[in-house]
């Protein structure tokens, strides 16, 4: 066999081979496993949110994350819905993750708007009736809140991607303006890990 048809042989058959087998095995590195990615970003979030807990002195902090719920009949029009993903809860707090699972938007959506708008809502004393409550005053009952702070969580475009709580249910609580700004700072910081980019 002469050297120019083992070269051809070479280039034309066993490289590209060659090149298949090294593309899989690269490929088989890169792939991801989900299931530790999102142990790992669940972590994070709720070493953060405990901080945030521990930091402001609030009995329940928790993040909602949109999500499509299904589907519209007979339009098809995916149907926007939220969840509460992560919560943490102090002492003498009751847990409420499981009463806000795919809730549809629309249900709250003077709050959320508010919050799309303005990315925050402050709420000291539920029961003052000069506070604007954008519907959420009869959620408070329900969960025992005596007061509330919750801000957006945006991407770096800007859009809107998740909901942040601070909840107080042992006693009012009036934060001042360079607490909420701290808050906003960290919920800012969140949004990485939310959308899968750290």
């Amino acid at each position: 066999m002469s050297s120019e048809v083992i070269v051809a042989f070479i280039t034309g058959v066993v490289g590209p081979i060659l090149l298949l087998y090294f593309k899989k095995i690269l490929s088989k590195k890169e792939k991801r496993d989900v299931v530790e990615d999102t142990l790992r970003e669940s972590e994070l979030v709720l070493k953060k949110l405990e901080q945030i807990k521990e930091d402001f002195h609030s009995d329940r902090v928790w993040i909602c994350q949109f999500h499509n719920g299904g589907n519209f009949y007979p339009t098809g029009k995916s149907m926007t819905k939220f969840s509460m993903i992560y919560e943490v809860v102090g002492m003498n707090a009751n847990s409420v993750q499981s009463q806000f699972q795919n809730i549809p938007v629309n249900l709250f959506s003077r709050s959320l708007n508010q919050l799309l708008e303005n990315g925050i809502i402050e709420i000291p004393d539920f029961k003052d009736e000069t506070i604007a409550t954008f519907g959420l005053k009869y959620i408070a009952e329900d969960t025992g809140c005596k007061s509330s702070y919750i801000f957006s969580i945006k991407t770096l475009e800007g859009k809107y991607v998740a909901t942040m709580g601070l909840d107080y249910t042992k006693k009012k609580t009036k934060l001042d303006s360079t607490q909420v700004s701290q808050i906003r700072t960290e919920a800012a910081t969140l949004s990485g890990v939310l959308i899968g980019k750290i």
